[in-house]
């Protein structure tokens, strides 16, 4: 962000800063201030490489362990079973397929559609924004 306000400023505006800093600080504390303002800038940046690199590590440190840590199994974990065995193969029954009469599948179609009209009914008459009584 800081390096976006010195890009927009000019030669002229840099001229003006030094002779209002000129004229505030003097000529004998001006040399003084700028180191200052120099070395926190240096400590500044010297401290984010720091924290930068410090962080890089403990993210390679993080990756390098789950990376080593792949092979290995914990007491807990169970094997993958990777085969199914003749013994569950047995087991499983082929789906059934039932026979429905028309007239129970006519009846439920009908109940369903019943359901669904008594739905509708209540919600127009709730919903029926025409009436300004119901905006409130």
């Amino acid at each position: 962000m800081f390096l976006f306000i010195l890009e927009s400023i000019g030669t002229s505006e840099l001229i003006l800063v030094a002779i209002v800093a000129l004229i505030f600080l003097g000529p004998r504390k001006l040399p003084e201030i700028a180191r200052k303002a120099g070395k926190i800038m240096a400590d500044f940046r010297n401290t984010t490489n720091e924290f930068k690199s410090t962080w890089e590590r403990e993210v390679n440190l993080e990756v390098e362990e789950t990376v080593q840590n792949i092979g290995k199994t914990d007491e807990n974990t169970l094997p993958r079973v990777t085969s199914i065995s003749t013994e569950t193969a047995t087991e499983i029954a082929a789906p059934e397929i039932k026979v429905i009469d028309k007239e129970f599948f006519d009846n439920s179609l009908t109940k369903a559609d019943d359901v669904k009209e008594k739905t509708t009914d209540t919600t127009e008459t709730d919903n029926d924004l025409s009436d300004k009584r119901n905006w409130l």
